[in-house]
Protein backbone atom coordinates (compact mmCIF):
# COMPACT_ATOMS: atom_id res chain seq x y z
CA UNK A 1 0.00 0.00 0.00
CA UNK A 2 1.35 3.48 -0.80
CA UNK A 3 3.01 5.33 2.05
CA UNK A 4 0.65 7.71 3.78
CA UNK A 5 -2.45 5.89 2.50
CA UNK A 6 -5.60 5.39 4.58
CA UNK A 7 -6.64 1.91 5.71
CA UNK A 8 -10.38 1.32 5.11
CA UNK A 9 -11.82 -1.13 7.60
CA UNK A 10 -15.23 -2.61 6.92
CA UNK A 11 -17.17 -4.21 9.76
CA UNK A 12 -19.40 -6.95 8.26
CA UNK A 13 -21.48 -7.03 11.48
CA UNK A 14 -22.15 -3.30 11.48
CA UNK A 15 -25.80 -3.69 10.27
CA UNK A 16 -26.43 -6.32 12.93
CA UNK A 17 -25.04 -4.13 15.71
CA UNK A 18 -27.09 -1.22 14.35
CA UNK A 19 -30.23 -3.38 14.62
CA UNK A 20 -29.23 -4.29 18.18
CA UNK A 21 -29.12 -0.63 19.15
CA UNK A 22 -32.43 0.08 17.42
CA UNK A 23 -34.32 -2.82 19.01
CA UNK A 24 -33.24 -1.74 22.47
CA UNK A 25 -34.96 1.62 21.94
CA UNK A 26 -38.29 0.28 20.62
CA UNK A 27 -40.53 -1.91 22.73
CA UNK A 28 -42.21 -3.67 19.79
CA UNK A 29 -38.78 -4.91 18.70
CA UNK A 30 -37.24 -5.30 22.15
CA UNK A 31 -39.76 -7.85 23.42
CA UNK A 32 -39.49 -10.32 20.49
CA UNK A 33 -35.70 -9.93 20.53
CA UNK A 34 -35.65 -10.59 24.28
CA UNK A 35 -37.76 -13.73 23.78
CA UNK A 36 -35.32 -15.04 21.17
CA UNK A 37 -32.37 -14.16 23.39
CA UNK A 38 -33.83 -15.88 26.43
CA UNK A 39 -34.74 -18.94 24.37
CA UNK A 40 -31.05 -19.23 23.54
CA UNK A 41 -29.96 -18.59 27.15
CA UNK A 42 -32.28 -21.36 28.37
CA UNK A 43 -31.16 -23.74 25.60
CA UNK A 44 -34.80 -23.84 24.57
CA UNK A 45 -34.06 -26.01 21.56
CA UNK A 46 -32.84 -28.81 23.83
CA UNK A 47 -35.84 -28.41 26.13
CA UNK A 48 -38.22 -28.61 23.16
CA UNK A 49 -36.40 -31.64 21.74
CA UNK A 50 -36.75 -33.44 25.08
CA UNK A 51 -40.48 -32.64 25.26
CA UNK A 52 -40.97 -33.83 21.67
CA UNK A 53 -39.02 -37.04 22.39
CA UNK A 54 -41.22 -37.94 25.35
CA UNK A 55 -44.34 -36.79 23.49
CA UNK A 56 -43.59 -39.24 20.68
CA UNK A 57 -43.38 -42.18 23.10
CA UNK A 58 -46.22 -40.94 25.33
CA UNK A 59 -48.69 -40.13 22.56
CA UNK A 60 -49.60 -43.69 21.66
CA UNK A 61 -50.11 -44.96 25.26
CA UNK A 62 -52.26 -41.89 26.00
CA UNK A 63 -54.32 -42.35 22.85
CA UNK A 64 -54.73 -46.04 23.69
CA UNK A 65 -55.96 -45.15 27.19
CA UNK A 66 -58.23 -42.41 25.85
CA UNK A 67 -59.76 -44.58 23.12
CA UNK A 68 -60.22 -47.47 25.58
CA UNK A 69 -62.10 -45.32 28.08
CA UNK A 70 -64.30 -43.86 25.35
CA UNK A 71 -64.92 -47.37 24.06
CA UNK A 72 -66.43 -48.34 27.40
CA UNK A 73 -68.34 -45.08 27.90
CA UNK A 74 -69.73 -44.87 24.36
CA UNK A 75 -70.29 -48.59 23.83
CA UNK A 76 -73.27 -49.15 21.54
CA UNK A 77 -73.55 -45.47 20.58
CA UNK A 78 -72.13 -45.37 17.06
CA UNK A 79 -73.13 -41.73 16.47
CA UNK A 80 -71.14 -40.58 19.50
CA UNK A 81 -68.15 -42.68 18.46
CA UNK A 82 -68.28 -41.19 14.98
CA UNK A 83 -68.42 -37.66 16.45
CA UNK A 84 -65.36 -38.33 18.61
CA UNK A 85 -63.37 -39.74 15.70
CA UNK A 86 -64.02 -36.66 13.56
CA UNK A 87 -63.74 -33.94 16.20
CA UNK A 88 -61.60 -34.92 19.19
CA UNK A 89 -59.12 -37.10 17.32
CA UNK A 90 -58.94 -34.39 14.67
CA UNK A 91 -56.60 -32.63 17.09
CA UNK A 92 -53.99 -35.08 15.79
CA UNK A 93 -54.18 -34.37 12.05
CA UNK A 94 -51.17 -36.51 11.19
CA UNK A 95 -52.54 -39.74 12.72
CA UNK A 96 -56.19 -38.90 13.40
CA UNK A 97 -57.44 -40.82 10.37
CA UNK A 98 -55.71 -43.96 11.61
CA UNK A 99 -57.56 -44.12 14.96
CA UNK A 100 -60.97 -45.70 15.55
CA UNK A 101 -63.01 -45.80 18.74
CA UNK A 102 -64.25 -49.24 19.72
CA UNK A 103 -64.73 -51.17 22.92
CA UNK A 104 -62.04 -53.62 23.98
CA UNK A 105 -62.96 -57.07 25.21
CA UNK A 106 -61.19 -59.28 27.70
CA UNK A 107 -60.67 -59.78 31.41
CA UNK A 108 -61.54 -56.65 33.38
CA UNK A 109 -58.45 -56.83 35.62
CA UNK A 110 -56.14 -57.16 32.61
CA UNK A 111 -57.80 -54.18 30.92
CA UNK A 112 -57.46 -52.06 34.08
CA UNK A 113 -53.78 -52.95 34.47
CA UNK A 114 -53.15 -52.19 30.81
CA UNK A 115 -54.98 -48.87 31.12
CA UNK A 116 -52.99 -47.83 34.21
CA UNK A 117 -49.77 -48.84 32.46
CA UNK A 118 -50.68 -46.70 29.47
CA UNK A 119 -51.39 -43.71 31.71
CA UNK A 120 -48.08 -44.18 33.53
CA UNK A 121 -46.22 -44.33 30.22
CA UNK A 122 -48.04 -41.19 29.08
CA UNK A 123 -46.80 -39.23 32.10
CA UNK A 124 -43.37 -38.94 30.47
CA UNK A 125 -44.39 -35.95 28.39
CA UNK A 126 -45.92 -34.15 31.40
CA UNK A 127 -42.69 -34.60 33.37
CA UNK A 128 -40.60 -33.26 30.50
CA UNK A 129 -42.96 -30.29 30.14
CA UNK A 130 -42.78 -29.51 33.87
CA UNK A 131 -38.98 -29.55 33.80
CA UNK A 132 -38.97 -27.27 30.75
CA UNK A 133 -41.39 -24.78 32.31
CA UNK A 134 -39.50 -24.76 35.61
CA UNK A 135 -36.27 -24.03 33.75
CA UNK A 136 -37.85 -21.26 31.67
CA UNK A 137 -39.24 -19.63 34.82
CA UNK A 138 -35.89 -20.15 36.59
CA UNK A 139 -37.40 -22.16 39.44
CA UNK A 140 -34.54 -23.49 41.63
CA UNK A 141 -34.33 -27.27 41.88
CA UNK A 142 -34.96 -27.07 45.61
CA UNK A 143 -38.37 -25.45 45.01
CA UNK A 144 -39.61 -27.88 42.37
CA UNK A 145 -42.28 -30.55 43.07
CA UNK A 146 -41.03 -33.89 44.34
CA UNK A 147 -41.49 -37.24 42.60
CA UNK A 148 -45.04 -37.83 43.84
CA UNK A 149 -46.44 -34.31 43.47
CA UNK A 150 -45.03 -33.84 39.96
CA UNK A 151 -46.74 -37.01 38.76
CA UNK A 152 -50.00 -36.13 40.48
CA UNK A 153 -49.93 -32.79 38.67
CA UNK A 154 -49.30 -34.59 35.40
CA UNK A 155 -52.14 -37.01 36.05
CA UNK A 156 -54.48 -34.15 36.93
CA UNK A 157 -53.58 -32.45 33.65
CA UNK A 158 -54.31 -35.63 31.68
CA UNK A 159 -57.70 -35.98 33.37
CA UNK A 160 -58.64 -32.36 32.64
CA UNK A 161 -57.52 -32.66 29.02
CA UNK A 162 -59.52 -35.88 28.66
CA UNK A 163 -62.66 -34.14 29.94
CA UNK A 164 -62.05 -31.28 27.51
CA UNK A 165 -61.67 -33.73 24.65
CA UNK A 166 -64.99 -35.38 25.48
CA UNK A 167 -66.63 -31.96 25.76
CA UNK A 168 -65.14 -31.06 22.38
CA UNK A 169 -66.82 -34.08 20.81
CA UNK A 170 -70.23 -32.63 21.67
CA UNK A 171 -69.82 -28.88 21.10
CA UNK A 172 -68.86 -28.97 17.38
CA UNK A 173 -72.04 -30.86 16.54
CA UNK A 174 -74.16 -28.32 18.40
CA UNK A 175 -72.40 -25.32 16.85
CA UNK A 176 -71.96 -26.55 13.28
CA UNK A 177 -75.19 -28.54 13.03
CA UNK A 178 -77.41 -27.24 10.24
CA UNK A 179 -74.67 -25.13 8.68
CA UNK A 180 -73.17 -25.67 5.25
CA UNK A 181 -70.56 -24.41 2.83
CA UNK A 182 -67.74 -22.09 3.93
CA UNK A 183 -69.60 -21.31 7.16
CA UNK A 184 -68.83 -24.83 8.37
CA UNK A 185 -65.08 -24.37 7.88
CA UNK A 186 -65.07 -21.01 9.64
CA UNK A 187 -67.14 -22.36 12.55
CA UNK A 188 -64.90 -25.42 12.82
CA UNK A 189 -61.79 -23.23 13.01
CA UNK A 190 -63.35 -21.02 15.70
CA UNK A 191 -64.43 -24.02 17.78
CA UNK A 192 -60.99 -25.61 17.39
CA UNK A 193 -59.31 -22.35 18.43
CA UNK A 194 -61.47 -22.11 21.55
CA UNK A 195 -60.59 -25.71 22.37
CA UNK A 196 -56.89 -24.93 21.95
CA UNK A 197 -57.24 -21.97 24.30
CA UNK A 198 -58.70 -24.26 26.96
CA UNK A 199 -56.08 -26.94 26.41
CA UNK A 200 -53.13 -24.56 26.67
CA UNK A 201 -54.63 -22.68 29.60
CA UNK A 202 -54.83 -25.82 31.73
CA UNK A 203 -51.51 -27.12 30.40
CA UNK A 204 -49.70 -23.90 31.29
CA UNK A 205 -51.38 -23.71 34.69
CA UNK A 206 -50.63 -27.31 35.71
CA UNK A 207 -47.09 -27.33 34.29
CA UNK A 208 -46.05 -23.98 35.81
CA UNK A 209 -45.03 -23.45 39.42
CA UNK A 210 -47.85 -22.47 41.78
CA UNK A 211 -45.89 -19.36 42.73
CA UNK A 212 -46.50 -17.88 39.26
CA UNK A 213 -49.85 -16.01 39.09
CA UNK A 214 -52.31 -17.23 36.49
CA UNK A 215 -52.54 -13.77 34.91
CA UNK A 216 -48.86 -14.06 33.94
CA UNK A 217 -49.68 -17.06 31.72
CA UNK A 218 -52.47 -15.64 29.55
CA UNK A 219 -50.39 -14.03 26.80
CA UNK A 220 -48.47 -17.25 26.17
CA UNK A 221 -51.72 -19.24 26.15
CA UNK A 222 -53.15 -17.05 23.37
CA UNK A 223 -49.91 -17.18 21.35
CA UNK A 224 -49.67 -20.97 21.68
CA UNK A 225 -53.35 -21.55 20.80
CA UNK A 226 -53.20 -19.45 17.63
CA UNK A 227 -49.96 -20.98 16.35
CA UNK A 228 -51.13 -24.49 17.27
CA UNK A 229 -54.25 -23.91 15.16
CA UNK A 230 -51.99 -23.05 12.24
CA UNK A 231 -50.01 -26.25 12.84
CA UNK A 232 -53.24 -28.26 12.73
CA UNK A 233 -54.20 -26.68 9.43
CA UNK A 234 -50.76 -27.43 7.98
CA UNK A 235 -50.98 -31.01 9.28
CA UNK A 236 -54.38 -31.44 7.66
CA UNK A 237 -53.04 -30.09 4.39
CA UNK A 238 -50.12 -32.54 4.53
CA UNK A 239 -52.46 -35.49 5.01
CA UNK A 240 -54.80 -34.36 2.25
CA UNK A 241 -52.24 -33.39 -0.39
CA UNK A 242 -49.03 -35.29 0.39
CA UNK A 243 -49.56 -38.37 2.54
CA UNK A 244 -52.59 -39.73 0.64
CA UNK A 245 -50.69 -39.44 -2.65
CA UNK A 246 -47.65 -41.29 -1.32
CA UNK A 247 -47.11 -44.85 -2.48
CA UNK A 248 -47.76 -47.59 0.06
CA UNK A 249 -44.02 -48.37 0.20
CA UNK A 250 -43.15 -44.95 1.66
CA UNK A 251 -46.48 -44.07 3.29
CA UNK A 252 -45.56 -45.35 6.75
CA UNK A 253 -42.17 -43.61 6.66
CA UNK A 254 -43.87 -40.37 5.64
CA UNK A 255 -46.35 -40.76 8.51
CA UNK A 256 -43.66 -41.25 11.15
CA UNK A 257 -41.51 -38.38 9.85
CA UNK A 258 -44.51 -36.05 9.68
CA UNK A 259 -45.55 -36.96 13.22
CA UNK A 260 -42.04 -36.33 14.59
CA UNK A 261 -41.80 -32.97 12.81
CA UNK A 262 -45.26 -31.97 14.01
CA UNK A 263 -44.47 -32.87 17.62
CA UNK A 264 -41.13 -31.05 17.51
CA UNK A 265 -42.70 -27.89 16.10
CA UNK A 266 -45.43 -28.10 18.74
CA UNK A 267 -42.87 -28.48 21.51
CA UNK A 268 -40.86 -25.50 20.26
CA UNK A 269 -44.04 -23.45 20.02
CA UNK A 270 -44.89 -24.30 23.63
CA UNK A 271 -41.44 -23.35 24.93
CA UNK A 272 -41.47 -20.08 22.96
CA UNK A 273 -44.91 -19.25 24.37
CA UNK A 274 -43.61 -19.89 27.90
CA UNK A 275 -40.63 -17.60 27.18
CA UNK A 276 -43.06 -14.86 26.10
CA UNK A 277 -44.80 -15.13 29.48
CA UNK A 278 -41.53 -14.83 31.41
CA UNK A 279 -40.19 -11.89 29.39
CA UNK A 280 -43.43 -9.92 29.68
CA UNK A 281 -44.16 -10.77 33.33
CA UNK A 282 -40.65 -9.97 34.57
CA UNK A 283 -39.97 -7.15 32.10
CA UNK A 284 -36.81 -8.80 30.79
CA UNK A 285 -36.22 -6.31 28.00
CA UNK A 286 -34.35 -4.70 26.36
CA UNK A 287 -31.58 -7.26 25.95
CA UNK A 288 -28.12 -6.88 24.42
CA UNK A 289 -27.88 -9.32 21.55
CA UNK A 290 -24.08 -9.00 21.32
CA UNK A 291 -21.22 -8.31 23.66
CA UNK A 292 -21.21 -8.22 27.44
CA UNK A 293 -24.49 -8.39 29.42
CA UNK A 294 -24.54 -4.67 30.19
CA UNK A 295 -28.32 -4.21 30.27
CA UNK A 296 -30.20 -4.71 33.59
CA UNK A 297 -32.45 -7.28 31.89
CA UNK A 298 -29.35 -9.22 30.76
CA UNK A 299 -27.94 -9.43 34.27
CA UNK A 300 -31.31 -10.23 35.83
CA UNK A 301 -31.88 -13.08 33.39
CA UNK A 302 -28.43 -14.60 33.81
CA UNK A 303 -28.56 -14.26 37.61
CA UNK A 304 -31.89 -16.11 37.73
CA UNK A 305 -30.49 -18.80 35.44
CA UNK A 306 -27.55 -19.36 37.78
CA UNK A 307 -29.82 -19.67 40.82
CA UNK A 308 -31.66 -22.54 39.13
CA UNK A 309 -28.84 -24.78 40.37
CA UNK A 310 -29.79 -24.31 44.04
CA UNK A 311 -30.63 -27.86 45.14
CA UNK A 312 -30.77 -27.63 48.95
CA UNK A 313 -32.60 -25.39 51.39
CA UNK A 314 -29.25 -24.37 52.89
CA UNK A 315 -27.66 -23.60 49.52
CA UNK A 316 -27.68 -20.10 48.06
CA UNK A 317 -26.12 -18.94 44.81
CA UNK A 318 -25.05 -15.30 44.60
CA UNK A 319 -24.23 -13.72 41.24
CA UNK A 320 -21.88 -10.81 40.63
CA UNK A 321 -20.99 -9.08 37.36
CA UNK A 322 -17.62 -7.39 36.92
CA UNK A 323 -16.81 -4.50 34.64
CA UNK A 324 -15.39 -5.44 31.20
CA UNK A 325 -11.63 -5.83 30.98
CA UNK A 326 -9.85 -2.50 30.76
CA UNK A 327 -12.60 -0.61 32.60
CA UNK A 328 -11.84 0.39 36.16
CA UNK A 329 -14.94 0.17 38.39
CA UNK A 330 -15.75 3.04 40.70
CA UNK A 331 -15.35 2.52 44.48
CA UNK A 332 -19.12 2.87 44.98
CA UNK A 333 -20.27 0.06 42.72
CA UNK A 334 -17.30 -2.28 42.50
CA UNK A 335 -18.67 -4.54 45.21
CA UNK A 336 -22.34 -4.20 44.36
CA UNK A 337 -24.02 -7.40 43.13
CA UNK A 338 -26.96 -7.54 40.71
CA UNK A 339 -29.90 -5.43 41.84
CA UNK A 340 -27.92 -3.48 44.44
CA UNK A 341 -28.25 -6.26 47.06
CA UNK A 342 -25.49 -6.71 49.59
CA UNK A 343 -23.24 -9.75 49.11
CA UNK A 344 -24.85 -12.96 50.34
CA UNK A 345 -28.38 -11.54 50.01
CA UNK A 346 -29.11 -11.65 46.29
CA UNK A 347 -32.81 -11.77 45.61
CA UNK A 348 -34.30 -14.94 44.24
CA UNK A 349 -35.95 -14.68 40.82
Amino acid sequence: MPCGGTVLRVDPLRPVHAFDRIQQRHRWLAIPSAVLKKFGDDQGGSLAALVAYYAFFSLFPLLLAFVTILGFVLQGNEDAQHSVEHSVLGQFPVIGDQIEVHALTGHTLALVIGLLGSLWGGLGVTQAAQRAFDHVWAVPHKDRPDFLHSRLRGLALLIVLGVLFVFASIVPGLVIGGLGGPVVKVAAIIVSLLLNLGLFFFAFRFMTSDEIPTKCLLIGVVVAAVVWELLQIVGGYYIGHVYKKTSSTYAQFALVIALMVWLHLGAQLTVYAAEVNVVVARKLWPRSLFGDPDQPADQKTLAALAKVEERSAVEQVDVRFHEPAGTRPSPDDSEEPVGGIAPGHAQRP
